[in-house]
């Protein structure tokens, strides 16, 4: 398991090409972590140039690049990282990966590849090509460096009580509980329509669930990853599950009240909160990690107009 260290390593490995993203107190005792303003939108990039970068001084990098499977975030990462870094990335996603993240792929430079309508078919068909292109595998969330850069994000959160993080394959709730240790309750919030971490704490192992939830883009694995699961059992994390229908409006609230656009999994972290899943004692410090931007602000729109109208 990546712990203190290799996260501490990792940033100083990925600094000069990462933004150390902002931190602001919305009201007393909540902050929001702004990592949707990271580049490619996602707190993603922080893993994949982990990723490439320690794969070049191991000398694993070869000329066939790098290739990644993903609903669309990891993607980005990767591709961003990958045409930063001088490297050609092949990215595979389903099929309902939103139009917004493949066009932004494809302006990346990364050669795209739609199959299935999850993430883990896409997962499948990207192991195939790595086999015959001998290629650098990035994982999505389940790596060591690739949770090791997204623990990073920890490493730059204010003096707070606990953390909320929105989980799909667990790689950034991960990352930042191996970088804050026993110090902070981090807590993952994960669509009530997809579970990952929620059953694998009941069943004691990483077990398949069903993807049913409007954060599916990013917050779409099948499984919570093993490293995930191994760092959350030994921090002893909790899991919160929150509905579709609270994602949507803390979405709505985000944009009402903040002018914060984010796509449905980010706003799943704000859930907890705003439909009261979480309840902070009196005089708690609470973060929350707004992790991803890639929306469709029509969307956001439509929402807010259905919610209002």
């Amino acid at each position: 398991m990546p712990n203190r260290q290799d996260i501490e390593d990792a940033a100083r490995r990925i600094g000069s090409h990462v933004r150390r993203t902002p931190s602001y107190e919305v009201a007393p005792g909540l902050w929001f972590k702004l990592e949707l303003l990271q580049h490619s939108g996602s707190f993603k990039a922080r893993g994949a140039f982990n990723r490439i970068l320690s794969a070049r001084e191991a000398g694993e990098l070869t000329d066939a690049g790098v290739v990644v499977a993903s609903g669309g975030n990891a993607g980005l990462g990767v591709a961003y990282a990958a045409a930063t870094l001088g490297v050609p990335a092949e990215v595979f996603v389903p099929v309902t990966a939103p139009a917004t993240k493949v066009a932004k792929l494809r302006e990346l430079g990364a050669v795209v590849h739609q199959h299935g309508r999850e993430y883990a078919e896409a997962y499948a068909a990207s192991t195939i090509r790595v086999a015959e292109t001998g290629a650098l595998f990035v994982h999505a969330y389940d790596q060591p460096e690739i949770v090791a850069g997204q623990g990073t994000v920890g490493l730059e959160l204010p003096d707070v009580d606990t953390v909320l993080v929105a989980t799909g394959g667990g790689g950034l709730v991960g990352g930042i509980g191996a970088a804050l240790g026993d110090r902070v309750r981090v807590i993952a919030v994960e669509p009530a329509g997809a579970p990952t971490l929620h059953a694998a704490l009941a069943a004691g192992k990483p077990v398949d669930v069903a993807v049913d939830s409007v954060a599916g883009d990013s917050l779409g694995a099948r499984r919570i990853g093993t490293i995930p699961f191994a760092l959350a059992v030994h921090h002893g994390m909790k899991s919160l599950l929150v509905t579709d229908e609270a994602i949507i409006e803390a979405r709505r609230r985000l944009w009402d009240q903040y002018r914060i656009a984010v796509e449905h999994g980010a706003a799943a972290a704000f859930a907890a909160l705003d439909a009261g899943a979480y309840v902070p004692d009196a005089g708690e410090h609470v973060a929350v990690v707004l992790c991803g931007a890639n929306t469709d602000p029509a969307t956001l729109h439509a929402e807010t107009a259905h919610a209002t109208g």
